[in-house]
């Protein structure tokens, strides 16, 4: 059964999201649900710090040995820190998909960002979304 943390929020895309504490910051990456269905991880494509990123709109790639998947991103906001250890170990997203797999900080847009976090699922509803 895979993974599903009670301390973050998940999308409809099977995105997870994590508020860093006293920022306004959320890091997001991969479920564990998602990359087991993707199989093995053998590239992502990240956007560039700076980059803005839109909620509901993809903003990156990951690439498996079954099929390119696009990252929707859950929140709106900057991208201020990506993933760079995924470059060389895109693995890390089947191995630690909560902790050294994740993908992107984004500073988030406060003028949407409380809406956006809200509209996303909490731990239990994504598990039995997904079967869990």
């Amino acid at each position: 059964m895979p993974n599903t943390p009670s301390h973050l929020r998940y999308s409809t895309d099977h995105i997870w999201a994590k508020e860093q504490e006293g920022q306004s910051v959320v890091r997001i990456g991969v479920t564990d649900f998602a990359q087991e269905a993707l199989g093995d991880v053998i590239d992502v494509t990240l956007p560039q710090v700076g980059d803005d990123v839109q909620a509901e709109v993809a903003c990156a790639d990951v690439e498996s040995t079954k099929s390119v998947s696009d990252v929707v991103s859950p929140v709106s906001g900057t991208v201020v820190a990506r993933n760079e250890g995924l470059a060389g170990s895109p693995e890390l997203v089947n191995s630690d998909p909560y902790e050294q797999g994740w993908l992107l900080d984004i500073e988030v847009d406060p003028s949407k960002a409380t809406a956006e976090l809200a509209a996303l699922q909490d731990a239990g509803a994504y598990a039995r979304a997904t079967g869990g």
